[in-house]
């Protein structure tokens, strides 16, 4: 049995997905820290992201790298910051936030409830902000 995310990538479960490519998927995090929270996930099912093949490894860091510029290119914020957590999912995944202050990348803030309108927005807006980075 795979993970959610295996799921999410298998279109077994709907996301509010930003940007693909042949490794990697990136999608609105649905308990968002900040608008624009996004999680990139590489598709090949590894629980850690440090167990992750050089090659996956690099290629994830790659994808997130276009995923962060596209994220702050869509959403006002000064800055993208980056976490490692992952203790809830056993896949390896990137949480990306959009930041205007250090203490707002932490998972003990209460998280965003935003409505589907808005997520589908938010979703839209870094898509089409990806296509324009490149």
């Amino acid at each position: 049995m795979g993970s959610i995310f295996t799921k999410i990538i298998n279109g077994e479960i709907p996301c509010y997905k930003v940007g693909e490519d042949a490794s990697n998927i990136a999608f609105l995090d649905i308990r968002p820290l900040k608008r624009g929270h996004v999680l990139c996930v590489p598709k090949r099912e590894v629980d850690e992201l440090y167990e992750l093949p050089a090659e996956d490894y690099t290629s994830l860091m790659l994808f997130s790298q276009r995923i962060a510029r596209a994220i702050k290119a869509a959403v006002p914020c000064k800055r993208i910051g980056s976490m490692v957590l992952g203790m809830e999912v056993p896949h390896a995944h990137l949480h990306l936030v959009p930041l205007d202050a250090e203490h707002e990348l932490s998972f003990s803030n209460t998280p965003l409830q935003l409505s589907a309108a808005e997520m589908e927005s938010i979703r839209a807006s870094i898509s089409n902000a990806l296509d324009a980075v490149g």
